[in-house]
């Protein structure tokens, strides 16, 4: 019997099933989990964060590699079957935990340092778990994850392209990505219908010798980006001056709303007329500054 089949037939055994409204697609292959696994650098002092501990098929070659392993599992029927079986290695703890709900100060408790994470992640949540990562950057060492191609070819991509977008400003601001690993979908059960890439992003926190800019209002610029791409059809003119960002000095005032928008896109030295997807992430953190500014004086 296959890798695949046996997944299968170990699921029916039990009595699970991949659910899918938790997009659950499971690793068959030993040989590609110790692949993933490799990918995380991972060295004996480690405390690795594991997302997602499916059937355990990552977990193993983590816990080998690593000091302790900190499982975070939504499926109560995957944990309640790990912990019958008592089948995860001794210096795994399992919790019951949904990633995007966990509080980061609390793993960052456990760890003793910051994170170091390893995900299989559903396809689902990989934008809301990146924002999270981002938003608790300073306790964030790396991340090692498996995500959908398209979303990992956004991170990396450049401006005046289709992938280009909020995650890849945002990630690009305060961490490194760089694609790994590419994994088909026979890998997998169930099989997705689209190809997954092991994405590497290191953070600043745990790497001194990584810089980022770091002279700007964080939350504004996060405002500009998401107000910048909400229609990315549309000039930065316009979206900007729909983030709202004058509308207490304008008092109702849309042509002056407007107007201190252009001035403050101008003070930026770039041109009201451009496209968000133009930008690179160093404009866009003038952008803020410069917004800023103005805020500051009007």
């Amino acid at each position: 019997m296959s890798r695949y089949g046996q997944t299968r037939k170990s699921l029916q055994e039990e009595n699970l099933a991949p659910k899918k409204r938790l997009g659950q697609n499971f690793l068959v292959h030993k040989s590609t989990a110790e692949a993933v696994a490799h990918c995380g650098h991972i060295n004996k002092a480690d405390t690795i964060i594991e997302v997602g501990v499916g059937l355990g098929a990552l977990t193993q070659p983590i816990a080998e590699q690593a000091k302790n392993v900190i499982g975070l599992e939504i499926d109560s029927g995957l944990v309640r079957f790990h912990r019958e079986k008592k089948d995860l290695p001794d210096n795994v703890t399992l919790l019951h935990q949904d990633i995007l709900k966990a509080d980061f100060d609390e793993l960052y408790r456990l760890s003793g340092a910051p994170l170091k994470i390893m995900a299989n992640l559903p396809y689902s949540i990989s934008n809301p778990f990146l924002f999270k990562l981002i938003e608790h950057q300073e306790k964030v060492d790396w991340a090692t994850v498996m995500l959908q191609k398209e979303v990992a070819d956004r991170l990396t991509a450049k401006p005046k392209s289709k992938q280009y977008g909020i995650p890849t400003v945002l990630l690009s601001s305060c961490a490194k990505i760089k694609n790994l690993l590419l994994l088909k979908p026979n890998e997998f059960h169930p099989r997705p219908k689209i190809e997954s890439v092991v994405v590497r992003i290191e953070f600043a926190a745990g790497n001194e010798r990584l810089q980022f800019r770091t002279d700007y209002d964080r939350p504004l610029f996060t405002k500009i980006v998401r107000a910048a791409f909400s229609q990315r059809r549309k000039t930065l003119l316009n979206t900007l001056t729909g983030g709202g960002f004058f509308r207490s000095f304008a008092e109702g005032d849309k042509k002056l709303e407007k107007q201190l928008t252009k001035e403050a896109i101008l003070k930026a030295d770039i041109s009201p007329g451009l496209r968000a997807e133009v930008l690179d992430l160093n404009q866009f953190i003038d952008l803020s500054l410069s917004f800023s500014h103005i805020l500051a004086h009007s």
